[in-house]
């Protein structure tokens, strides 16, 4: 039964953490109250339900043991404001059981809009929302942002004092106080979608199915904001990408470049989904950086009908990106349109612009793409050094592979 009860409660904290955090938390605007009594909640399954058995409706029972842990909280600190918030929960648990209520709203959109308020710093609303919405621990966060993971904690910590302080409301703006908002949102959206993305197979547990609950939270907030052109562009992006899943790895499990994918295993249902969206986002009149990178996804999955990426199109796209964002990520893919272009010389020498940002010292694509760029040019040596650096920060074994195997044919060229 222990077992059970264990993997019971590593499923619904999988299936269902923001979910949970974003029900409890509605009442209180407290966060890390929220997260602290659902932690206590999960502890106490853990020790419950092996002995009990694991009740019919784990979500519910895991709310309503952190509801408790609220009101006691509360009552021991006699705030006012916490006073008036556990006499809300205690009216909520009455009513729940004398209805015998168990279902429990899905509020994540709410609490995404709440850690997107105005009076949160903006550089943490994305951090805040992947740590609330799907349980990221701040390590995790920090690597993605490029932030020291005490730093990223700290500042995870301050923005959830403020929500509280704030009394910042649970809710999805109004029209005129949406778009201030919607930008953190969707960054944190494909922020999700990135990390669900690094695990093709589905074999990491921590990662599984994230891509799919980003694409989710994408048509949620889509169907939200129709007239948002950067939510249909986001959704198309990520429905571009998701296309090509089966394509990534071989049967094996060898990484397959998007050059090399075999274009029959690519999802045409999805992509033509994704084209709808582009085409919908482009009737709207207004151009941002996600419409642009699904439009450069559109231009490679054009090879389902020519054979070839439409490189002088992704070119031109990464010159818009780049003039949006100043991305460093987006220069390294910028050069290497260019090498596709005007030739290897010419991409290299948009890579030694870079040369001097400190944070792609430790930026696997960066030294990849240096690799392949100094390889077409014939510089072996060089080649063999930046593809051992690549190597070296790459945490994908399969990655891993197909680097070594492209130094190790640098010897034969």
């Amino acid at each position: 039964m222990s077992g059970t009860a264990e993997a019971t409660a590593e499923a619904v904290a999988r299936r269902s953490y923001g979910k949970l955090v974003a029900f409890v938390a509605a009442r209180t605007s407290d966060v890390a109250g929220a997260e602290d009594a659902l932690s206590d909640a999960f502890a106490a399954a853990l020790t419950d339900w092996p002995r009990s058995g694991v009740p019919e409706r784990p979500e519910a029972w895991l709310v309503a043991v952190a509801r408790r842990k609220l009101i006691d909280q509360a009552r021991k600190r006699r705030t006012r404001n916490e006073a008036a918030g556990a006499v809300g929960l205690i009216s909520e648990e009455l009513q729940a059981a004398a209805a015998e209520e168990s279902a429990i709203p899905d509020e994540r959109l709410r609490l995404m809009f709440a850690c997107a308020h105005p009076a949160i710093d903006p550089a943490i609303r994305a951090p805040l929302i992947l740590q609330t919405v799907l349980g990221f621990d701040a390590a995790t966060i920090a690597s993605a942002f490029l932030v020291a993971p005490p730093t990223m904690g700290q500042r995870l910590v301050r923005a959830k004092a403020r929500i509280k302080e704030a009394g910042v409301p649970f809710r999805v703006p109004e029209p005129p106080d949406l778009g201030e908002r919607l930008d953190a949102v969707l960054d944190a959206i494909y922020a999700v979608f990135a990390e669900g993305w690094l695990d093709p197979a589905g074999t990491d547990t921590r990662l599984r199915d994230l891509a799919g609950e980003a694409i989710w939270l994408g048509r949620l907030v889509a169907s939200l904001l129709p007239d948002e052109p950067e939510a249909l562009g986001l959704l198309a992006l990520m429905l571009h990408a998701e296309a090509r899943r089966a394509a990534r790895r071989s049967a094996p499990g060898d990484y397959v470049p998007l050059a090399e994918q075999d274009t029959a295993l690519w999802d045409d249902g999805l992509m033509r989904q994704a084209e709808a969206l582009l085409r919908q986002a482009s009737s709207l009149g207004a151009i941002g950086r996600y419409q642009l990178e699904a439009a450069v996804q559109s231009a490679h999955a054009i090879r389902r009908k020519t054979g070839g990426s439409d490189w002088p199109a992704i070119k031109r796209l990464y010159d818009l990106l780049f003039a949006l964002t100043e991305s460093p990520v987006v220069a390294i893919n910028r050069a290497i349109a260019i090498g596709e272009t005007r030739g290897a010389a010419a991409g290299l020498a948009v890579l030694d612009h870079l040369s001097d940002d400190a944070r792609l010292a430790e930026y696997q694509p960066y030294w990849a793409a240096r690799a392949g760029l100094l390889a077409e040019t014939g510089a072996i040596g060089e080649a063999r050094k930046a593809y051992e650096r690549a190597i070296g920060l790459e945490s994908d074994p399969a990655v891993r592979r197909f680097l070594q195997d492209r130094q190790a044919g640098l010897a034969i060229g």
